[in-house]
Formats: C-alpha cells, structure tokens, sequence
C-alpha cells in the first residue's frame, strides 16, 4: 500500500488568491466591529455562505458578499494584517511562494487614492514576506465590469511599479460581460512592460473564453481554465504552449461551476498535459485554503503523492519565482516524494 504523506508538507507555488478573500473569517469579524459594519448574515456564520453564480443573480450576491468584506479593510495598519495573515495561511500549507491577487482601484477611496493605495498594497506585501519567509509578489488585476481605459491606467501603473514587487497583469469579475478583446490594449501594455499576463477565462462560459484569453490577451497563464476540458483541441493547445491553468476546485463547486468535487475536471487537464497549479480563490467565501485543493485531487481523484507532487512542481514552474526560489522548492517536492 503507499504511503500517503501530508500535502501541508509538500512545497508548492500559491498562484490564484484574491486580497480581500484570502481574510480569515476571524480577522473579517473583528474588523466588522471595529468600524461598525453590520455584515450580512451569510458573513457571520460559522459555515462558510451558500452560493451559486451561474447566473447573474448568484454571481451578484457573490460580490454583495465581496464588497461587504472589503468595506471592513479601512487603514493601513488593515491591509498590513491581512497580507500577514494571508502569508501565515499559505506557509502553513506548505506554500514557499505566493502571488497574490488585487485590484487597487476598489481600496483607492479609503486609502487616499490609486497610487496610496497600491503603495500600502505593496509596502504590506514586502512587510509580510520579510517578516514571514515566505516569498510573495502582488498581480495587479483589472475589472472586466469597468471601462477598459481603466484597465489601461491599471495597466500602466503595474508596469510603473513592477521594481516593486509586481510580477503579473490580470482580468477578473464576470467573464460572461466584456469581451476579452476590449482589453487588448491593456494586456498589450502590461507584456511590454515585463508582467506576465493571466486573465481569468473558462470559469462561468465555456472553452470560448479560454480560446479569447489565448488569442487576443496572449495569455501566460489562465485564471481557472477548467471549461478548456470540454474542447481536446484547445487542451492540446494549452498542453503545446505550456499555458498554466490555475485550477480552483472547492471555489468551482461552491459556485455551482460543477456540482460535486468530483466532477472537476483535473484528471482530465492532467492526462492531457495541461499544467496547472491548484488555488483557493477567495477562502473568506469558499471556506477551504490552498492544502485543501490537494487533498480534493487526493480523495475525489484518485491523484497519487506522485501525481501531487507533480502538480506542485507545476505551480512552482507556472509562478513568477526567481530560479533560486524555483530550485528550492523544486528539491523540497523531490524530497517530500523520496523522504
């Protein structure tokens, strides 16, 4: 019989975390009461809320939820323990390198403006990995809800502070409104600025998305990517040209993407050769971090500590690390496998 080891001790990339839901349940109460926010229901729970977004009624409620988290993040001193408290998640997961999502303009009206409130972002990301160890970089995302000229200055400004820390340019929200097209533009100025792009696509719409994210955003990596699985052509695709998919199970089926653990699609992106690195999205809403995302392939399919292990090698080739930070947790795998 082989022996099953912890995947809390497999090292592993962390490359698909939103700020505000990456807050611990915990630390969103104690803010909630500090400023007086009266949160929803669902918020205050011990379980995390029901939620399904699969029309845009759900996927409504589902930033309600969001933004009345986000409301609690008020001074510096907030972010600051929140990135701290996303790193101390992460490392107790085994995670060694962390890529945190954030869209600055959403903090900019209580943070004193755009460029305040990304200096904070940043300033707490450094903070937290000098502090913690573990290595992070910040991904700037845009809102495919807004105008795409927003999605320009994000753009520009990534590109302005990418000595800084950060190492990617994203497109989040409803993939279902704005076509990827529109913000051609914007990706076009993050690539020549040196980030990696890696807009979300084949979450809520189908292979389409992916195949948009491919060929007008020339996308590196895919946020999600799961509905890539219902077209071999395009798996083929991303197998060819080693685009990563950053693959969220429990966010998937609290969404009502899939049913059931088990209908997510990762043997079928694996056997395929599409390299993937497995994230918890948004772990305030969906109620599971990143350890759990191994533990879902482990149980619902049938994944081996080898097969884990390989999944945790592509996470960290998939990431922005520098190549010492890649050799070490790439040793730390072989030794996790062999020890």
């Amino acid at each position: 019989m082989e022996r099953v080891r912890n995947v809390r001790e497999l090292p592993k990339a962390h490359l698909h975390l939103h700020f505000t839901g990456s807050m611990r349940p915990t630390t969103l109460l104690e803010l909630a009461d500090k400023y007086g926010v009266r949160l929803p229901e669902a918020l205050t729970g011990a379980e995390p809320p029901k939620l399904r977004a699969t029309d845009e009624r759900g996927w409504f409620r589902f930033q309600r939820l969001y933004d009345a988290a986000r409301s609690c993040l008020r001074e510096p001193e907030d972010i600051q323990r929140l990135v701290r408290e996303a790193a101390e998640e992460d490392l107790r997961d085994g995670s060694g390198w962390l890529e945190i999502q954030v869209d600055p303009t959403s903090y900019a009206p209580r943070l004193g403006g755009l460029i305040p409130a990304l200096e904070i972002i940043l300033d707490a990301v450094e903070s937290a990995s000098r502090e913690t160890g573990l290595g992070m970089r910040l991904l700037v995302a845009a809102n495919r809800m807004k105008h795409p000229l927003d999605a320009r200055t994000l753009a520009r400004l990534a590109v302005r502070y990418a000595d800084r820390g950060i190492v990617g340019f994203g497109l989040s929200n409803d993939e279902r409104r704005g076509m990827a097209r529109d913000f051609d533009r914007a990706f076009s100025i993050a690539r020549d600025g040196g980030l990696l792009a890696a807009p979300h696509g084949g979450e809520l719409t189908g292979p389409a998305s992916v195949r948009d994210c491919l060929d007008d955003l020339h996308a590196a990596r895919i946020g999600h990517g799961v509905r890539a699985a219902e077209d071999p052509r395009l798996l083929k695709r991303l197998a060819d040209r080693g685009v990563t998919c950053e693959v969220c199970p429990a966010s998937n089926v609290a969404l009502g993407v899939y049913e059931k653990p088990e209908d997510v699609p990762l043997r079928t992106l694996f056997d395929a050769g599409v390299p993937m690195a497995l994230g918890a999205d948004d772990p305030l809403l969906f109620g599971s971090r990143l350890a759990a995302q191994y533990e879902i392939a482990r149980q619902h399919h049938d994944f081996s500590d080898a097969e884990l292990a390989e999944l945790a090698r592509q996470s960290v080739r998939g990431s922005a690390a520098p190549v010492d930070v890649q050799e070490k947790l790439l040793s730390g795998i072989e030794q996790w496998l062999s020890g």
